[in-house]
This record gives structure tokens, sequence and C-alpha cells, in this order.
């Protein structure tokens, strides 16, 4: 069996924040920045290009889900003003390295356009647009190749890979309220979280629980048991069992649990799932420090199971301590009046130097993305 595509390089230009960026890419990417530095939005770049492949997506429908192009487009933008957003892509161990290019940009009507579409394999070419059809009938340049079965058959994998993409931000209240997730799928801030686990085999689904359970009883140390359960309706929830004073213990429901305790248990099923890239929006919010110390190394041993990458933005300095991070794992970004500026923490001398002298990964990082004149920010009541 031939081991998963990867990302291998991301390259965008006149995307949201950022005027010009290329990074290659690893296993893991951890996204460091002030906040409106455009850590969300380069994640999104993937969650894009997920959008484009799946079912219900496309790219009119991707657009669209921005608040259309104007709203994509980056306010540095100058000369070239198509929006545009290529990948490569390569297996772990073998096989030859794929590309694909999107640039977009809108009609008189602000309709969205496409400008490019390209797909390369191992060099060769097998997809150029606009081709001659495309300009005897510019309607067609209002969907990509990439979403139609039709005409997709040569590079069918990457558009499967695309949809394998799975975005996570749980957000515990939408997790309590179950009616919430009527009508949604795979829904990235919980609100069909439940319905997930309920619809995953028994087998399966007993096996993730069963560790969900292991870890949980580091971080929760009284929980004793943790199972799917359904009420009279037939509603899911999960429910766990705390040591009390009380010989059986006392069971809770997701709705008594604490948001770490929701959060915690939302990522660690997520990232048991063998699919594609898993990117995380700050996963350590709610979080002990002493457990989020640990998540690297936690998800490290994930993925030595599973063979997915996960790209993870962080405000965190103990997160940043784990000394398995890599400095070609780490990107900072830091904005700028011609968009944020993205570089890989290997590339910063200082920071090299800074970790020859014993400092943490932490200490080294985090005051290069500090806001300028934070120390201000306390005066706020004086104003």
């Amino acid at each position: 069996m031939s081991s998963p595509l990867k990302f291998r390089k991301l390259r965008l230009t006149n995307w949201k924040n950022f005027a010009e960026v290329e990074i290659e890419i690893g296993d893991r990417l951890f996204l460091v920045g002030p906040n409106a530095s455009g850590k969300s939005n380069l994640l999104d770049a993937f969650r894009f290009l997920r959008d484009l492949a799946s079912t219900g997506g496309g790219f009119q429908e991707a657009v669209g889900r921005r608040g259309g192009v104007s709203a994509i487009r980056c306010l540095a933008a100058r000369r070239y003003p198509a929006i545009e957003v290529a990948v490569e892509l390569q297996r772990e161990h073998d096989g030859p390295r794929w590309t694909y290019e999107v640039a977009f940009s809108q009609d008189q009507q602000r309709r969205a356009l496409l400008r490019k579409e390209r797909v390369l394999r191992g060099g060769e070419t097998l997809l150029e647009r606009p081709n001659k059809d495309d300009e005897a009938d510019p309607a067609r340049l209002s969907q990509t190749f990439l979403e139609q079965v039709n005409v997709n058959r040569d590079f069918r994998e990457v558009a499967t890979f695309f949809a394998s993409i799975r975005y996570l931000h749980i957000v515990p209240q939408l997790v309590r309220e179950p009616d919430r997730s009527v009508g949604r799928s795979n829904d990235p801030f919980g609100g069909d979280f439940l319905e997930q686990v309920a619809r995953t085999p028994e087998r399966t689904r007993s096996a993730r629980l069963r560790r969900i359970r292991e870890a949980l009883r580091v971080a929760v140390p009284q929980l004793e048991e943790v199972e799917l359960w359904r009420d009279a309706r037939g509603t899911p929830h999960l429910r766990g069992k705390y040591a009390h004073w009380r010989p059986r213990g006392a069971w809770q429901t997701e709705e008594q649990f604490s948001d770490g305790t929701l959060r915690l248990m939302g990522l660690l099923w997520a990232a048991m799932e063998k699919e594609g890239p898993l990117l995380l929006e700050e996963p350590e919010l709610s979080l002990h420090p002493g457990i989020v110390r640990v998540l690297p190394q936690m998800l490290a041993r994930v993925q030595r199971r599973t063979g997915r990458q996960i790209f993870l933005s962080t405000h965190s300095p103990e997160l940043l301590r784990d000394e398995g991070i890599g400095l070609d794992e780490v990107v900072l970004l830091v904005p700028g009046r011609e968009g944020t500026e993205v570089t890989i923490a290997a590339s910063h001398r200082e920071i090299r130097d800074l970790l020859d002298g014993g400092l943490t990964l932490a200490d080294a990082v985090i005051p290069k993305t500090r806001p300028e004149r934070a120390e201000r920010l306390p005066l706020f009541g004086d104003l």
C-alpha cells in the first residue's frame, strides 16, 4: 500500500494578510504570531483547497464562504491583482511530486472568475487553464476542473487528498447543545461532534474512547470511565464516570464537563482519525499549562500511528517549550505595511544563537512576535 500524499510547499499571492508567501512544509507546522497577524488566514488557505474539492463545495462556494474576492484579496496587493494559492504534494517515501495552482479575481459583476488552474505531475503538465474551450465559453471559468469528477480523472487523487483535510476548533457550547448539530456535517466547531462519535463503527469507537479515557486520567484524575450514551430521544451523549464518595461513583454527561475536558476530548478524537492533514486553532485554550506542555509529544505519538500532518496555530509559550519541536517546524508571522511577513524560525540567526546559548524555543521565538508597545495596554483605564 502506497503512503499518503502530504503537503510539501505552500505559496500564496494576495491571500488575505499575505502579499507573497512561500514556505516548505514538513509533518508539523507551529504558526506563531501576534493577534491579527494571519495565523487563521494561513490555515484557511488549506481549508480553501478542501472546500474546492469537497461535496457541496466548489469554487464559487469556497469564495462565497469567505465573503467574496474583495474580502479575500490582500489589502497590500499592487500590480498583480489576482489571488493565487499553489501547493506541492508528494508521498512520504515514493512517487512523483504534484503541483496544483489556482488563481482567480472577479468580473465586473463581482463574480469570482478563474485566471489560472494548473496541475503538474512529476513535471508533466496535466492541466493548463484557461484553454481554448474556456476562451470560447468564458462561463466555464466559474468552476475549477478539480471539483468536476467528469474531468479530474487524471488528478483525482489530488482532489481526494484536499477533501480529506480536517479543520478543528471545538467550541464547547456547541457540543453541549446537540440540537444545534441538526443538518451539520463535519462542523469544525464541534456542532456535530457527538454525532461523529455515534456514527463511528462500535469497535473503532470503543477503542478510541478507551485511549481517550487513559489520556484523560492524566488531565482529569478522578475520571474513571468514558462512554457513548443515548438519552430517551436517542440523542447521543458522551458521559464520564467520576470517582466519588459513593462506592459506584457519579456519572456526568458533556453538559457537566468543563470546557477544557470537552476541548481535549475533541482534540484526542480528531487526532486519532486516519485522514488527511489536521488543522488546529490554538489547541491550548482552556487547558492547564501542564497539559499544554505535553501536547506536542502526544500529537507526535499520534502521528506515528496515523501518518497524518498536523498544522496548528498557538500563542502558548508552554506548548513551544517542548524540546522535540524543530526550528524548521516553527513559522513566524510578523505583520507589516506590505502584508504579513512569514519566515521559518530556522532562517533566523538570532534564534539559533539564543538556542545555542541555552534558551528554550519559546524564549527565543515568542519575543519576536510580541506586539509593539504591548506594555501600554495596562494604561487603558487611564485613557
